[in-house]
């Protein structure tokens, strides 16, 4: 009864302030307003009471006022599907480096910490939503393990989800990966899907398409972030899906699908990050990247920050957000430009972001210091045994985490395929970590450039095992070893030496660091990567999505080389 006698007393202080009895908590005064409804620029004052927007298109007066007097207000960007786990920064730190770009809200699926340290890491990530400025919301992830085609640290069935349904911070099922399973008729797949009908289930489902698309949208899946061609989006578009449009450190679509963002589709159309580290942030943007993107290709201004804002929230059911307009929540965005996207300053639920206290914002402790549950490794271990010279070969796709199957002849010693450099050819493989066993799934990848060295990973999504790949079997021991003794993150190995490192202690997947700290880590590793001769701008990134069996074509997991297609391991 109190909190309602407190709403009664707050919605009371609203109306007061809408109609002008007294002064708004806060006045933003002058400012243009973009109506991402209408697509008209208006000037206005805007009014906020507490969180919300009380007035709109009038004159107020404020017991605190911000001259918007040249700038344009928007609504604050939503980020519709992010794992912060791979910004390689805590959500504190996530929160602190993309809430000041305007992203006021972000959905976020914490399965990379989930498939490591199963209940726990949802855990982690629902206390951490608690204490983070920006509103940070979670989807229950639907994938641990994604397949049963790797090893995972941990197993989340519908029984681990169900109690965590109702939460004040959960939305629903995050993305439904495993669509063979569908197809299939899994138990175990029906059982997540049923459970969530009605409610809202996240979708991917790179390159579906008819029949088998129809099926996937007929279990209640609502959209897809992975679409990386126009013909793909279209379609989906057509079949009521909402589009999610992606650009990321590695996955990068917004160029590809900007046509598809139309003023009859951008109701149906969002963006999304999935996977952006704190260099690219820092240097390129947040979700403010992305709108400039599509600006830059054509898309007219009012869609761009229609499917920044109000289509995502739509989308995810956020239905007091969005919009500028009275009775929303007051996540305001004021740019100095509209085109390019020049974030001036950023409203979060009513406070100047600027002036937010974080160190009254205290999270969670920090979890899964000793994930890396691996022994040490030998030269020897790496060795790929074959019945001839002629196998397959991984692919690379720059700027893509889908990769080719090609089929390669390489040079073959003593049963053995080799790397080679001049096909730019390394050897690559992949090692359980979780203690459960000691696999280690070994095949080879085009695509790196580098001619000397290896580098080595303990972020591979989605089962997050270490990941190696390099010219030389002694080299990738040595990284192997290392990542172990640093209890994970990236080793860069030459000639037998460490040339660079970055710890991630927390799961082996986030640093304890802070975001700036973090960036200057992944540009010192980015250029001692070159130094090997890798062409990749990336090549960290690529590194951790190989060993990703629901990505086509061909991937690598601890079980060996997995032919995405078929869903089945196949000979080295």
């Amino acid at each position: 009864m109190a909190r309602q006698d407190r709403m009664a007393g707050f919605l009371g202080d609203c109306v007061d302030q809408a109609l002008g009895r007294g002064r708004a908590d806060l006045v933003i005064k002058n400012a243009r307003m973009l109506n991402v409804v209408t697509g008209e620029l208006a000037p206005t004052d805007i009014a906020i009471c507490g969180d919300r927007i009380v007035g709109t298109y009038d004159s107020y007066s404020g017991s605190r006022e911000i001259d918007g007097g040249g700038l344009i207000a928007v609504p604050g960007f939503i980020d519709t599907h992010v794992h912060c786990e791979s910004t390689m920064v805590s959500p504190a730190e996530f929160d602190a480096c993309v809430l000041p770009r305007g992203t006021t809200t972000a959905i976020c699926d914490p399965h990379e910490m989930c498939n490591v340290l199963g209940i726990e890491g949802l855990r982690y990530f629902l206390d951490s939503a608690e204490a983070t400025a920006l509103d940070l919301r979670v989807q229950l992830s639907s994938c641990v393990p994604a397949t049963d085609l790797e090893t995972s640290g941990a197993r989340l069935d519908i029984g681990a989800l169900v109690p965590y349904r109702h939460h004040p911070k959960v939305i629903g099922l995050a993305e439904f990966m495993n669509y063979p399973g569908i197809f299939a008729k899994e138990p175990a797949v029906m059982a997540k899907l049923a459970a969530f009908q009605g409610g809202h289930i996240d979708g991917h489902a790179p390159m579906l398409t008819g029949k088998e698309l129809n099926a996937y949208l007929s279990c209640g899946i609502r959209n897809c972030h992975e679409t990386t061609s126009l013909a793909e989006g279209q379609e989906k578009l057509r079949k009521g899906m909402q589009l999610l449009i992606r650009e990321g450190s590695v996955c990068k679509d917004v160029l590809t699908l900007a046509p598809a963002l139309t003023a009859e589709t951008s109701s149906f159309c969002a963006f999304c990050t999935d996977d952006r580290n704190p260099l690219d942030i820092f240097e390129e943007g947040h979700l403010d990247h992305l709108i400039r993107l599509a600006i830059g290709e054509g898309v007219p201004v009012a869609h761009a920050y229609r499917a920044a804002s109000w289509s995502a929230a739509q989308g995810f059911g956020l239905t007091d957000r969005g919009l500028i307009a009275p009775g929303k929540r007051a996540d305001i965005v004021l740019l100095d430009d509209l085109e390019s996207c020049a974030v001036h300053s950023v409203i979060s639920g009513g406070r100047l972001v600027d002036e937010i206290d974080r160190t009254t914002r205290r999270g969670p402790a920090p979890i899964g210091l000793d994930s890396m549950k691996l022994a040490p490794v030998s030269a020897g271990d790496f060795a790929v045994k074959a019945l001839g010279p002629t196998g397959p070969v991984i692919g690379i796709v720059s700027g893509q985490v889908v990769t080719t199957h090609l089929t390669m002849t390489l040079p073959y010693v003593r049963g053995e395929r080799q790397p080679d450099i001049e096909q730019d050819v390394l050897k690559v493989a992949v090692l359980g970590r979780h203690g459960k066993n000691r696999n280690i799934g070994k095949g080879f990848v085009k695509g790196f450039g580098f001619r000397r060295g290896a580098l080595a990973s303990s972020v591979g999504h989605d089962s997050h095992n270490v990941c190696v790949v390099g010219a030389d079997d002694g080299d990738m021991a040595i990284a192997v070893n290392h990542l172990i003794a640093i209890g994970g993150g990236f080793v860069v190995v030459c000639d037998g030496q460490v040339r660079g490192e970055m710890p991630l202690a927390m799961a082996g997947l986030m640093s304890l660091k802070p975001f700036a700290v973090v960036r200057d880590e992944i540009l010192a590793l980015r250029h001692v990567a070159t130094t090997l001769g890798c062409t990749l701008a990336e090549p960290f990134l690529h590194l951790a999505f190989l060993p990703l069996p629901v990505i086509p074509h061909l991937k690598i997991t601890d079980f060996g080389l997995v032919d995405v297609d078929h869903h089945c391991v196949i000979a080295a």
